[in-house]
């Protein structure tokens, strides 16, 4: 059962990201360029570049589960004080 709630650490992946990514290449960014272990338990959360669609990686018990959205209208906005790769707070 996906989910998550304010007990959860969330990580922005600070570039955008080729949305065809999936949990392969997902873990694979969070490994090598966040230096992190995707399967920790922290959320971690990716843009693609227009900011319309937001996927969200996190491992639980029994294996990685993957939230995907797309807005129809409008973009996502990033908190303004997330460094790359940064915790969100």
């Amino acid at each position: 059962m996906f989910s998550l709630g304010s007990t959860h650490s969330y990580f922005l992946y600070g570039s955008p990201v080729d949305m065809r990514k999936s949990f392969d290449g997902l873990c694979g960014l969070v490994r090598n360029h966040l230096d992190r272990d995707p399967s920790s338990g922290v959320v971690y959360v990716f843009l693609n570049r227009g900011r319309n669609l937001i996927k969200l990686l996190h491992w639980e018990q029994g294996g990685f589960v993957q939230y995907y959205k797309r807005l129809e209208q409008g973009t996502f906005t990033p908190p303004e004080k997330v460094e790359k790769g940064g915790p969100i707070r």
